[in-house]
């Protein structure tokens, strides 16, 4: 096939970007060109990576963004659910009876805002630039609808790339389902209006593609696969956690059992976001203190002055490379991130995942419990992430030889899933297959 040209394009994200780099690699060793697009201030994360960067957008904070975006009235709705315990929506729920109209149209105000604030200052750059390049193949991550968009508006191919389960997906068609039996007058679909608002701007159309992308390319264990309505490609996991150095202390097998604890690389960026308060964290240094393990936690230098005592048994760091550690370590906590949820279980290490602050965790965390894999404490309730709960849960993990063989069954699942090379093909039919016109590259 003729060499393709291929944009990824992400959200300013660190970690959004660490998963896609394999299969941009991927496509680059093959022949193809490829670019990402994203927000300026992950340039240097891109180049180091070894890929070529295309600013677009502002430099300005997403979570800044976020704030000045959401309107008094939504405001007062998230503050009246938080009241009462409630969510405004959690992507993973699958209950009818939970999935109210009212709350499905006051989740997709919010994913409206939300996706607005995360890729709006991207989108005239972005189009721009794809209007003078002619990719023929767009690859966004999961909210980077400015892909979408970009892709829409000069008729390229585009794909979705999934950074957990495909919990939105279904939520989407849930959300559909009601619209429909609604009165015409009441059929509100603010996700729509707002991509479909871009699309008109560049001589486009809405339709349900930009949504969910011609198809999807999936990095979920087999197993735990959910079913939608576009092609899907199944890719396998490669580690990739940016430039990484083996400190002097990984440099030989650990005197005790080695536990890493690690609660995400946006820590500093966005607190009221985050799995434990730096009170939680204490409680849990407290509780694991006479364990016989080898803790180690990874957190910004400015959280570690906020700790009160940091036990003898703990090693405390700003940072290390998740696919150096992991292989040495015989359980991991975290939050949930996929990168870190996946690594676990390339190196079969059993996990225990924190809190709700990962969109699909309500469905990957029970998941991973039924696979014998690991454990989940939702959070919600404050006392449910004390100290003693977390020490309860990994002394499981720990001592319970049932969750390392869960562990081992998920990483041959893992597997069993073509590499980013193997997905090549796929993907330069896929593009012939969906791209609106014949491009001539200069």
């Amino acid at each position: 096939m003729t060499a393709m040209r291929v944009l990824f394009a992400t959200i300013p994200v660190r970690s959004h970007l660490h998963l896609l780099a394999p299969m941009a690699w991927a496509l680059q060793a093959a022949g193809h060109e490829v670019h990402v697009a994203s927000g300026p201030e992950l340039t240097d994360v891109i180049t180091k990576a070894g890929l070529t960067a295309v600013p677009v957008g502002s430099d300005q904070s997403i979570f800044e963004k976020l704030e000045q975006m959401m309107d008094d009235e939504l405001r007062e709705k998230v503050k009246e659910l938080e009241e009462r315990g409630d969510l405004l929506v959690d992507l993973s729920e699958n209950r009818k009876e939970e999935l109210t109209w009212e709350r499905l149209r006051w989740g997709f105000r919010g994913a409206r805002m939300t996706n607005a604030a995360m890729n709006d200052s991207m989108v005239e750059d972005m189009v721009q630039y794809c209007r003078w390049w002619k990719p023929d193949l767009v690859v966004w991550d999961s909210v980077s609808y400015a892909g979408s968009i970009a892709a829409t508006a000069v008729g390229a191919a585009h794909g979705r790339f999934l950074l957990g389960l495909n919990v939105d997906a279904r939520m989407r068609r849930h959300f559909l389902r009601a619209r429909a039996q609604q009165p015409p007058e009441d059929r509100e679909d603010a996700l729509a209006d707002w991509l479909g608002g871009w699309a008109q701007k560049y001589g486009a159309s809405f339709s349900e593609e930009m949504v969910t992308g011609h198809f999807t390319i999936d990095q979920t264990v087999g197993s735990m696969l959910l079913d939608q309505d576009v092609p899907q490609v199944p890719l396998g996991y490669v580690p990739y956690n940016g430039p990484a150095i083996v400190p002097d202390w990984l440099r030989e097998d650990p005197p005790r059992r080695r536990v890493l604890a690690t609660f995400g690389v946006s820590l500093e960026q966005a607190e009221r976001h985050q799995a434990l308060s730096v009170e939680q964290l204490q409680g849990m240094l407290n509780s694991l203190a006479d364990l016989d393990v080898e803790l180690v936690v990874t957190l910004p230098k400015r959280f570690q002055k906020e700790l009160r005592h940091i036990p003898d048994n703990t090693r405390m760091v700003t940072f290390v490379p998740l696919h150096v550690i992991v292989p040495s370590c015989s359980a991991v906590i975290h939050h949930g991130g996929p990168g870190l949820f996946l690594d676990s279980i390339a190196h079969d290490v059993p996990q225990l995942m924190v809190s709700r602050v990962v969109p699909d965790i309500g469905e990957r965390g029970p998941r991973t419990e039924q696979a014998g894999a690991g454990l989940w404490i939702p959070g919600e309730e404050p006392e449910e992430l004390s100290g003693p709960r977390i020490r309860e849960h990994l002394v499981r993990l720990l001592d319970e030889p049932a969750f390392r063989e869960g562990a081992r069954r998920l990483r041959e699942d893992l597997r069993a899933q073509p590499a980013p090379g193997q997905v090549v093909r796929e993907l330069e039919e896929l593009t012939d297959r969906y791209r609106s016109r014949r491009t001539r590259h200069p």
